[in-house]
């Protein structure tokens, strides 16, 4: 195996995730696509900022994700916004299922990519919402963080 395949490609990034949410846990997950999905992921044209995970009978689905038509595929395509199976062991299923269900968090995509093996991947994060002044409180650090390094570069 060569060097430069040890790397993962990102397909997809949620940057409104790390903004609204405070990031409680992340999990891999493995996500069940069709054909044209993986051409279409592969060409990196997917969105994933509205997307939401959650429980439906004993799976975890992903809903609101768009992956757009592959459009090499005719009339074989796939919906764009279905509800797609995330490939999770069932001790994983029933951790996240209780905490969405008593704790009150919320299951977020923060990204889709491909692992070095070409799988698709998706790392979902166990998150609790943020209130404004939490956010408020991100972005100061957030601003004073790139001040910071540019008074440090000024410097030397």
């Amino acid at each position: 195996m060569s060097a430069g395949k040890e790397t993962t490609r990102n397909v997809a990034e949620n940057r409104k995730a790390r903004f609204n949410y405070e990031i409680v846990e992340k999990i891999e997950a493995g996500i069940a696509l069709t054909g044209t999905e993986v051409k279409s992921l592969r060409e990196g044209k997917a969105t994933i900022a509205e997307a939401y995970a959650g429980p439906s009978g004993e799976e975890f689905l992903l809903f609101n994700a768009y992956i757009p038509e592959y459009l090499q595929a005719n009339r074989f395509n796939h919906e764009t916004r279905r509800p797609r199976k995330l490939l999770l062991h069932k001790r994983q299923i029933n951790k996240l299922i209780g905490a969405t269900q008593r704790q009150g968090f919320t299951v977020v995509p923060l990204r889709i990519y491909f692992n070095p093996k070409g799988r698709a991947k998706v790392e979902i994060a166990l998150a609790r919402g943020k209130n404004l002044g939490d956010k408020r409180e991100t972005e100061k650090k957030r601003d004073w963080d790139r001040e910071r390094s540019r008074l440090m570069r000024e410097k030397g």
